[in-house]
């Protein structure tokens, strides 16, 4: 995809997960692989980032690391995410998925592809004006959507 296109999508990512988030959501994705939206974004941040610890991961949710531990506790004992100490540094903890936790980040990048799909492909047939127009847009959406938290 288009970089300016990466971009505007991403913003409006962030704008349903703001509007998600608002309420309580489980997603099945069968074969006992069933989770909270918050749990979810874990998985698929430590699939993104296979070795992150959880400071880094509370910095970029914008929470505690505390919340961050509550929810690997959790997800560990479901036997998603596999905790190992840095080699480094023996008080860090480095994050990853065990095999429970990929299947898991892959059935997650489906269900978004699913969908997701007919938006980004309208998007990527924008010509680059109409695509600033809705960057424009979803800049001005999010700030709203910050001004009500």
């Amino acid at each position: 995809m288009r970089e300016n296109v990466n971009k505007l999508i991403g913003k409006y990512i962030k704008m349903i997960e703001r509007i998600a988030n608002g309420k309580t959501n489980i997603l099945d994705f069968g074969d006992d692989l069933i989770f909270y939206r918050g749990e979810i974004h874990m998985i698929k941040m430590i699939g993104d980032f296979p070795g992150i610890y959880i400071s880094e991961m509370a910095r970029k949710f914008n929470v505690t690391r505390a919340v961050v531990s509550k929810t690997i506790i959790k997800l560990e004992k479901k036997e998603i995410v596999i905790k190992e100490k840095d080699p480094l540094d023996k008080k860090k903890i480095r994050l990853s998925l065990s095999k429970k936790g990929r299947v898991a980040y892959i059935k997650h990048q489906n269900y978004h592809n699913d969908c997701d799909n007919l938006l980004f492909d309208y998007l990527n047939e924008l010509d680059s004006k109409e695509i600033e127009i809705i960057d424009e847009f979803l800049e001005k959406a999010n700030e709203q959507i910050e001004r009500h938290f």
